[in-house]
């Protein structure tokens, strides 16, 4: 009996390491799909941690200037330029034509630094309906906590 036991838990977790494996091919997969459009434009790309609390989930609001037609969704990364292998994530919202992103849009880890202050880009992507196109992309950086 606790032969049968120990082979179906080997098959459990042989199991999970192949999904999660499979699973982390499609997102991958996914990502890379997505080209740059020749004439890509150049996003302007403002944001606050005015009312951002440490280690907070919220994303802040963001101003994003010079969305190109076309745009169905806005992808938003954000790095942590003193630390730049930890993943913070980001988020994606659908565009609805309006160039102000309301704080909370999205969930994400937020910025965290362990003593001072670390400088956070946020990188966005303007991208068409079919995934496959980035039609505009910027970057901003500031501190948090701001100054």
């Amino acid at each position: 009996m606790s032969t049968i036991i120990k082979l179906v838990g080997i098959m459990i977790k042989s199991f999970v390491k192949l999904s999660v494996l499979f699973i982390s091919g499609v997102i991958l997969s996914a990502c890379q799909t997505a080209k740059l459009a020749e004439n890509a434009a150049t996003l302007e790309v403002d944001f606050s941690w005015n009312e951002t609390k440490s280690c907070s989930p919220v994303s802040p609001a963001f101003t994003i200037n010079n969305i190109p037609e076309g745009t169905d969704h806005l992808s938003f990364k954000m790095k942590d330029m003193n630390v730049p292998s930890y993943q913070h994530g980001g988020g994606t919202v659908k565009y609805a034509g309006s160039n102000d992103i309301p704080a909370g849009a999205f969930g994400y880890r937020g910025p965290c630094p362990p003593a001072g202050s670390h400088n956070y880009k946020w990188t966005v992507q303007a991208v068409n309906a079919a995934g496959d196109t980035i039609l505009g992309q910027g970057a901003a950086t500031k501190p948090f906590p701001p100054n």
